[in-house]
């Protein structure tokens, strides 16, 4: 981003507030604009090719300050006057998260069902993503192969897709745990080990030298509080987090994403901020009995709209901390995750169809092992270990070996030694080379 947006004006003083207010209520056109455009949530320096006489604008933006201000709700969290809407958009999406709570997800009448296999592959997705989020120079296949195979990293980038595998496997383990700051420190040590400075990792900055900024064009997007400041607002964060507050209630998943806006507002560390957020918010929603948040690959939509990303930062930050600009953007890279995931179910169960007619035509061949061939035969050329199949498929590696072998014995892939590791690929590759 070569350039910040524009701020808002301040209207608090505004001595036609109330002329704007009757016009609000008397011009049903300028009603109709103020309206739609707070159904969509514009931010100011949006208005500007929408609107080109100035005080034409200036008036709209004020009517949809006041009209905001109507419906915005507090949050409780005393260091920063924080506030929020939840537009119609957001709660039809909300409403759409809460009905897969029952373990299925419902679509033309037909349940798709969940398994372990899902779930590494999300784990997977989203933590390359994340990582090509905070700078990761790697390919999805090289990260991919890496974790299934177990290997070492080869390189920075890998060790930062490792990280935050690990670092979200680790979050659905404690997702029992109330926040602490040493569990932010904990993610935080876990998502940067071996890729920043080691005096970096798993300790809170002692100093004011970190900014939010565009380096390429020197751009500097947000200066966080003071570093003496930190410990008072983690703490607030870990109490606002383990806070069941039955009279102001706040959706969980806005909770979660106020939480992730406050680490990244914060800056508590030299580095890794962003994905010790990201995982915080995973870590929240699944800890409020979202288990939906297991198969979701969100990073992935935030990294194919990163300008977005930041900017519903900056709009909050510079429009007195509304964080509905925020939390409207997460809402909606998770609605693209949750298409995605359906998507995936779908292409899935497809295969499955295939494995099954496969086993019909040969009686020595089990669902998994099947199941196992198909995936083989719609990834021509790839070679697979027995721990890749041991991963992807959830068992363990005696039973991936004994699958593979028996493939193997009924010709239908090929082992290979090379090196110390054996691998295997579908039969019709090695005769067509």
């Amino acid at each position: 981003m070569k350039s910040l947006p524009l701020k808002p004006p301040d209207i608090s003083d505004s001595s036609f507030i109330n002329q704007i207010i009757l016009r609000y209520f008397e011009d049903s056109d300028f009603k109709k604009t103020v309206d739609s455009f707070n159904d969509r949530y514009l931010y100011w320096d949006e208005l500007i090719y929408r609107i080109q006489d100035d005080e034409e604008r200036l008036e709209t933006w004020t009517a949809m300050k006041v009209v905001r201000s109507q419906k915005m709700e507090q949050v409780p969290y005393p260091l920063l006057k924080m506030e929020y809407s939840t537009i119609p958009a957001m709660q039809k999406s909300l409403h759409l998260f809460d009905r897969h709570l029952s373990g299925t997800i419902q679509i033309q009448n037909r349940s798709l069902h969940l398994d372990k296999r899902y779930i590494f592959s999300s784990l997977i997705e989203e933590a390359i993503a994340s990582s090509i989020l905070e700078g990761a120079v790697t390919t999805r296949k090289e990260a991919r192969i890496m974790i299934e195979q177990k290997k070492k990293p080869k390189n920075h980038g890998e060790q930062m897709v490792l990280n935050n595998y690990n670092t979200l496997q680790m979050i659905i383990e404690k997702k029992e745990d109330r926040l602490t700051p040493d569990l932010i420190q904990d993610i935080q040590w876990m998502v940067t080990k071996d890729t920043i400075y080691p005096a970096d990792v798993g300790h809170f900055r002692n100093s004011n030298d970190v900014r939010v900024m565009d380096v390429v064009n020197n751009v500097v997007y947000h200066v966080p509080p003071d570093f003496q400041e930190i410990s008072p607002y983690i703490e607030q964060v870990c109490e606002f987090a383990n806070r069941d507050d039955e009279e102001k209630f706040i959706h969980p998943i806005i909770k979660g994403i106020i939480i992730h806006f406050l680490v990244g507002y914060i800056h508590p560390f030299n580095d890794g901020n962003g994905r010790t957020a990201r995982s915080l918010f995973y870590w929240y929603t699944l800890s409020r009995g979202y288990w939906l948040m297991e198969y979701l690959s969100i990073s992935r939509n935030i990294l194919k709209t990163k300008g977005k990303y930041a900017l519903a930062s900056l709009y909050t930050e510079f429009d007195q901390l509304d964080l509905t600009y925020f939390i409207r953007y997460q809402i909606n890279c998770m609605n693209e995750a949750l298409d995605d995931l359906i998507q995936y179910i779908e292409d899935k169960q497809e295969q499955q169809k295939k494995s099954q007619e496969m086993v019909r035509l040969d009686k020595n061949i089990t669902p998994r092992q099947g199941e196992i061939l198909t995936e083989m035969m719609e990834a021509p050329g790839q070679l697979f270990t027995i721990y890749q199949i041991a991963e992807r498929f959830n068992v363990v590696y005696q039973t991936a070996r004994t699958d593979l072998m028996h493939l193997e014995e009924l010709g239908y892939v090929v082992k290979e030694k090379r090196g110390k590791g054996l691998y295997f690929y579908y039969k019709e590759i090695c005769e067509d080379i």
